[in-house]
């Protein structure tokens, strides 16, 4: 079946009841889809933009058990992550990476005490440990991370730990979660929730923002899984509800691999405000991140605030040579995370906040989740339904997604970008031989291609230019400037494969344009 939206809405209007509907496409909310439909339970998911167009997008790109976590003395949820992030090796390796991490030390202690705190990390993680933490000596730091500052070097650690491509995942997820029968649809926008005469959840009305069609749906089971928008559902559900979320923001900005130079990673433990910062090689850039500043909104777009972009490059300053300034940087993005609300007086402090999810079942029914990481989405996936089951008074069917093949799943290389398709890249790869112009660049600086944009109508539900190039390639967040250069070409093709005139093209290249200003200084 191809994943577009046409496909979706034909099975919109052959399903008179779904057991489970979820509000929410970011990691959780497609995890939890992966896990039903895998079940075999009737799955529909609805998400008001685009598949991870919030914080799923916009992460530090690590699957990880969280050494910061550890730090805090929150030792089950790294022992869960660490799980995890095995599964996602296991499950998606087309898609995620064994990474060197790299921890310059300039104290003589601080060496070994973070040496010993690596060790736990690589303990726990058991039979998934992905590589071994090892004592470095000045040398030997400088040749892993040449562009290091040596005043001063005493040596360093090496540890391991997994990247990955979160957008790409996350589509992946989709795509999984459709092949085994769920119906997703984005641009969906809940508007109401619905219960019977007993006061029970017992479904929800979305508009199509595509069409302006309004759709009511039944289910036995409601799961809000929309991140740092938790509320806004459990205020459709009971409009007297309290906030739960306080929204924490992680910066990000984008430089050119020169700046590390190399494959490793620069991890920094402990920042002059004690927050950990890193510096990750990520599709030939560098990414450098992230800060945790507290907000008091929520939006779809934030954008970096100027005092977490100066961290960031004051902090690099401290660590590197030629370390990158405002001019270099190709772009910034910022993502918010979904902390739970403070209840006493300091609600200026998030550090030491878990990052562990929490999962409430209200009076109605109504199912949330919401906290939890990018790395333990497939467990949050299985709990979630789990409770689903009880709520809903399904048949209990048992949970397949430990040893689940993603999409795209394939254990063979590929050079570049080309890497994250998994499977999907010969087929890429065949629309470029049989069709020539298809294998032209959008950009003549990066390595994506007409026929990419193609795949993308047909087989990942792209509706928004931004949705290409945000999202299945990387390229607003890898260089901003470039993916407006991109945009009206972008535009062009997929007008001819969406069937969209000139309007639509106009208006889209406006909007695409309004949203380039977010991720540029």
């Amino acid at each position: 079946m191809n994943f577009t939206r046409t496909e979706a809405i034909k099975h919109l209007n052959s399903t008179s009841l779904w057991d489970i509907v979820i509000v929410g496409g970011g990691a959780t909310g497609l995890g939890i889809a992966v896990d039903a439909a895998s079940r075999g339970y009737k799955t529909l998911l609805v998400e008001k933009h685009d598949f991870a167009k919030g914080t799923s997008s916009k992460s530090t790109k690590l699957v990880h058990g969280g050494v910061r976590y550890l730090a805090n003395g929150d030792v089950k949820l790294v022992y869960s992550a660490l799980k995890e992030r095995g599964l996602i090796f296991q499950n998606a390796p087309h898609v995620s990476f064994v990474q060197s991490f790299v921890i310059p030390s300039y104290g003589f202690f601080s060496k070994f005490k973070f040496l010993v705190g690596l060790k736990l990390y690589d303990w726990m993680a058991g039979s998934l440990r992905i590589g071994k933490s090892t004592l470095l000596n000045k040398q030997e730091v400088r040749e892993k991370l040449p562009k290091v500052k040596t005043k001063g070097l005493r040596g360093g650690i090496q540890y391991f730990d997994g990247q990955f491509d979160d957008a790409r995942l996350a589509i992946n997820l989709a795509q999984t979660a459709s092949e085994y029968g769920a119906t997703l649809l984005n641009y969906a926008e809940v508007t109401a929730i619905h219960k019977d005469s007993t006061q029970h959840v017992n479904g929800l009305s979305f508009v199509d923002v595509e069409s302006g069609d309004s759709w009511r749906v039944l289910a036995k089971v409601v799961i809000n899984a929309t991140g740092i928008f938790v509320d806004d559902i459990l205020k459709l559900d009971t409009p007297t509800h309290k906030n739960l979320v306080r929204p924490s923001q992680g910066a990000h900005i984008v430089v050119d691999q020169k700046f590390l130079g190399n494959h490793d990673a620069l991890m920094i433990p402990e920042t002059s405000d004690g927050r950990v910062l890193f510096g990750v090689p990520w599709h030939d850039k560098v990414l450098l991140g992230t800060t945790d500043t507290p907000l008091d909104e929520h939006q779809i777009e934030p954008r970096p605030l100027e005092e977490e972009i100066e961290f960031i490059l004051t902090t690099a300053q401290e660590y590197l040579t030629d370390a990158p300034t405002r001019a270099d940087i190709r772009s910034v993005f910022a993502g918010l995370r979904p902390l739970a609300a403070p209840t006493n007086g300091n609600g200026n402090s998030t550090k030491e906040i878990s990052r562990d999810h929490k999962l409430i079942k209200s009076d109605s029914g109504l199912i949330t989740i919401t906290g939890g990481k990018w790395t333990t989405y497939r467990k949050m996936g299985e709990e979630t339904v789990d409770l689903a089951i009880r709520v809903g008074k399904l048949d209990n069917k048992t949970c397949q997604t430990t040893t689940l093949p993603l999409h795209g799943y394939t254990l063979e290389k590929q050079e570049g970008h080309w890497q994250v398709y998994g499977s999907d890249n010969e087929h890429i790869r065949t629309l470029m031989q049989q069709h020539p112009k298809f294998a032209e660049k959008i950009h003549p600086n990066h390595d994506f291609r007409i026929a990419e944009v193609v795949w993308a109508c047909q087989h990942e539900m792209i509706v928004k230019i931004e949705d290409f190039l945000a999202r299945r390639i990387r390229l607003l967040l890898l260089d901003a400037h470039a993916s407006l250069e991109a945009a009206p070409l972008v535009a062009r093709v997929m007008a001819e494969h969406l069937g969209k005139d000139q309007n639509w093209i106009t208006q889209e290249l406006t909007d695409y344009e309004n949203l380039v200003k977010n991720y540029t200084l």
